[in-house]
């Protein structure tokens, strides 16, 4: 049985933003059973520069992750801007967030994560307003599809990307069928080092648990990993060993709050890392 995306998980889980570096068949159904062999539970396939598994191979992934108790997730292709100037590059947005949706569902994916939109220097109210409307029109196509699957835009690392903490989880609140994406990461680097405290954490699980109840904590997605920041945010994605991010306050959180779903690892080294947030995690009382 496949698991249904509105439904909280057990146990929150952990597992790679693709294939296991170290898997020796680059396929996703072999990756999916090698994120169960390294003993993790979760992967979210990656269609960042593209959708890039086809239909008759969905079978096999499907197959592969229910026989391995695997959670999959995807996220879709980075290049869309839902708030763009350009009606061409709207559509294709919106295209390839549906792509995405489609190819995960078969495959009994949970969730299409993805970088929502850009401010393009207009006001964050309007902007939220356009960013809702168009989330609205890809939630009737996939209603009218027969498709449930849930819309996870992300928090985003750099103030000129639409995706803070507040807007996701007011537009969560609001549209039945999203719900955000937290890459803790991302509101680290974000704030140029700030949300890296225990306290602060708290107050970031806090607002999801205000704005969607107990059932946002059971049902969150995450992303992490260790990040290089500037004055305008992330810059790119660093081994945790190498980077200031504190993921041991951040498991004890997780921990405290009670927080099941999936926590993805997106840094360079993704399943070491994977693993060692895991392995302190469970170690936690």
């Amino acid at each position: 049985m496949t698991m249904d995306p509105r439904k909280p998980l057990d146990r929150l889980r952990f597992g790679t933003a693709g294939i296991p570096i170290s898997c020796p068949v680059r396929s996703t159904a072999d990756g999916v059973a090698y994120v169960r062999k390294l003993g993790l539970d979760c992967m979210e396939m990656e269609f960042v520069r593209g959708v890039n598994v086809k239909e008759h191979a969905a079978e096999a992934i499907k197959k592969a992750a229910v026989e391995n108790d695997i959670a999959l997730t995807c996220h879709a292709p980075y290049y869309i801007n839902l708030n763009s100037l350009e009606k061409e590059k709207i559509t294709a947005s919106i295209k390839r967030i549906l792509d995405s949706a489609r190819i995960s569902a078969l495959c009994g994916g949970r969730s299409v994560v993805f970088h929502a939109a850009y401010y393009m220097e207009l006001e964050k109210d309007g902007v939220y307003n356009i960013v809702k409307k168009r989330l609205k029109d890809i939630l009737a196509s996939l209603k009218d599809e027969d498709i449930d699957i849930m819309l996870r835009p992300e928090t985003t690392g750099k103030g000129t990307q639409f995706g803070d903490l507040k807007e996701l989880l007011s537009m969560s609140a609001e549209l039945d069928g999203v719900m955000p994406c937290v890459d803790f990461a991302h509101l680290h680097a974000r704030t140029v080092g700030k949300m890296n405290t225990y306290d602060e954490f708290s107050s970031i699980l806090s607002s999801v648990e205000e704005a969607l109840g107990k059932s946002g904590l059971y049902n969150m997605h995450m992303h992490m990993a260790g990040i290089e920041y500037g004055q305008k945010g992330e810059k790119n994605h660093l081994i945790l060993k190498d980077s200031d991010f504190n993921y041991k306050d951040l498991m004890r959180a997780l921990k405290d709050f009670d927080v099941r779903g999936t926590l993805v690892c997106e840094s360079p080294n993704i399943e070491v890392d994977a693993r060692l947030m895991q392995k302190h995690y469970l170690g936690l009382r």
